[in-house]
């Protein structure tokens, strides 16, 4: 007689609560942001990068309102194979440039297992999408690059599932693991997704590892992300992940869920006392970085 299968949750040996005494606190770098802990990290960019011009003006803006992490696409998985697909290493380079020069960290999504190591040479921390949440191979190769990683929740995903493909990460030897909560498919038109904020109090019940909210993701329209964002702190996400872009009307994608640089602004300047009333604190600022000279 075959053995019954072990449900789900008891195959989480590795990112389970239980696995370890604390709650993880996950570090980019010394002295740069890091995520679970009393700071919030706060990650910002455009969901593409398009030029150079572009990514440094967003960086400039976002490090001067209070962000911490640079986010954008080089690698782009899109719905329409004729839409754009990201530039690639150039977009890469052009990201580690404006992170530089405004003191911010790298965050950015691989798509290929072959590109893991690529990725990695240019960004603190590789981020999964959600289409490839369990694509084991891209789990492992991305593990295996020793980097931190952001893995975003499936479009369907239960939290059973988001948890074991967090699992194929840390069999890697790399437990440097901060979920992303980026809404799930629903039956209503209304937003992009349903955001699922009492998924983070709930993870907190199930594993050490950090998790994040994306409210641009989540909703789809810029009109909301802001009180979302707000709602993730408050209910106790290690960082929130915000789409900005210099002019999203004509971003090549993404526009309807971009904020503006006054839009971000306002967001972060509202964002102080949601942060203190739950113990919380925002990142320094890298307003220092704000003279420097892009690169030509």
């Amino acid at each position: 007689m075959n053995a019954r299968p072990l449900p789900p949750s008891r195959d989480l040996r590795l990112v389970h609560v239980d696995a370890r005494d604390r709650r993880s606190i996950i570090s980019l770098r010394p002295g740069g942001p890091s995520f679970g802990g009393e700071e919030i990290a706060i990650c910002a960019g455009p969901c593409a990068v398009e030029s150079r011009e572009q990514i440094v003006a967003t960086a400039a803006a976002v490090a001067h309102a209070g962000a911490n992490v640079l986010r954008g696409g080089a690698y782009k998985p899109r719905t329409s194979p004729y839409s754009f697909q990201g530039l690639g290493r150039d977009g890469l380079t052009m990201m580690r440039e404006a992170a530089d020069l405004f003191g911010l960290s790298v965050v950015t999504e691989v798509l290929d297992p072959r590109d893991a190591e690529i990725v990695a040479e240019f960004a603190d921390m590789l981020q999964i999408g959600a289409r490839n949440m369990q694509n084991t191979a891209l789990l492992r190769a991305v593990g295996e690059t020793g980097k931190p990683v952001l893995l975003k929740r499936g479009l369907a995903a239960t939290v059973d599932e988001w948890l074991l493909a967090a699992e194929y990460i840390a069999l890697t030897g790399n437990e440097k693991i901060v979920l992303c909560e980026r809404g799930v498919r629903s039956f209503d038109p209304s937003t992009r997704n349903l955001l699922d904020l009492a998924v983070v109090p709930l993870l907190a019940s199930r594993t050490h590892l950090p998790t994040i909210v994306d409210p641009s993701h989540g909703t789809g329209l810029a009109g909301l992300v802001a009180p979302m964002g707000l709602a993730a702190v408050a209910a106790g996400a290690a960082g929130i992940m915000v789409e900005v872009h210099p002019d999203p009307a004509s971003a090549v994608s993404d526009g309807m869920q971009s904020l503006t640089f006054a839009e971000f602004e306002s967001f972060m300047e509202s964002m102080p006392a949601v942060a203190a009333a739950v113990g919380r604190r925002l990142p320094k600022h890298y307003a220092g970085s704000l003279n420097a000279t892009p690169p030509s």
